[in-house]
């Protein structure tokens, strides 16, 4: 093609770009206006009139055209859906999210927005809503050991691998966001749900031993420091009466108590976590 006929498809091309880009929607987001701090939706105030669906119901685009309506009957504007790991990734590394694009579709056609619940490693404590192949694979993705010596249906929140794994489903869910909803039909996004160890105070396993028996991370001893007239009462009197240490182990800080376990277990669930929303929010 000769230089003068490819331009104008070049110029007609950088054009409808340009279209695309700018018909985006803001991204919603908390803002501090005045004293309150709003949602803001489409560059206004959102107060979501929510309504969630059953767990599971969200698996199937035909039967969730049967709830849609009824949310919009019930004068609702925004749902909590459920979009499951082992629904987008039912094998490693294969991404499926047609279940997405519908959901999305089925919000548009009823005039609702909303709020994807990411059941990934936890829901409601349990790894339920994992691939088969990570249920598979105890070696690689290894689970809560409690003091009976059982490994029970939970992901350790101490496992690079798990990690790893859900991160980058859901670094490739919120891509496929992205991409598929630029008007935002999508506001929010609430990641696990629930999350706990089930039948014991903590993760006895045996990188969850190792972890207990070192020494507390000096980021959560220097917030403990930094933070201290601002502490719940229950926190700063569980530091108080193990001696206010500067440092030590998660028991020489916190006391030998089934409160200190559950401190800790807090404290890596937070972090697994937060690595997670970090990548999701990065792109």
């Amino acid at each position: 093609m000769k230089l003068r006929h490819l331009l104008p498809i070049l110029a007609l091309t950088f054009v409808l770009t340009l279209s695309a880009l700018s018909a985006e929607a803001p991204i919603p987001a908390l803002e501090k206006r005045g004293a309150a701090t709003q949602l803001i939706v489409d560059g206004k105030p959102w107060l979501i009139l929510g309504g969630e669906t059953a767990n599971t119901i969200s698996s199937s685009l035909p039967a969730m055209e049967e709830v849609w309506p009824k949310m919009t009957r019930l004068n609702l504007n925004t749902v909590l859906v459920a979009v499951a790991w082992a629904w987008v990734e039912p094998e490693e590394g294969k991404f499926d999210f047609s279940l997405v694009d519908g959901l999305l579709d089925g919000a548009r056609r009823n005039n609702q927005r909303v709020v994807f619940l990411w059941f990934g490693s936890w829901k409601n404590g349990l790894s339920s809503f994992v691939p088969a192949w990570v249920k598979r694979d105890t070696s690689r993705f290894p689970r809560v050991r409690i003091a009976s010596g059982h490994g029970i249906e939970i992901l350790s929140p101490l496992d690079p691998n798990a990690l790893a794994a859900d991160t980058r489903a859901y670094v490739k869910f919120m891509e496929h966001l992205r991409a598929a909803d630029p008007q935002r039909t999508c506001i929010m996004i609430q990641m696990q749900n629930e999350v706990g160890v089930l039948g014991d105070s903590r993760d006895r396993g045996d990188a969850a031993n190792a972890a207990f028996a070192s020494q507390v991370p000096s980021e959560l001893m220097a917030h403990l420091a930094k933070n201290r007239a601002t502490l719940s009462p229950a926190l700063a009197k569980q530091w108080a009466d193990a001696g206010a240490r500067a440092s030590g182990t998660w028991t020489e800080v916190f006391g030998d108590t089934p409160a200190t376990d559950e401190l800790f277990m807090a404290w890596h669930y937070a972090r697994y976590m937060g690595a997670m929303a970090a990548a999701g929010k990065a792109v």
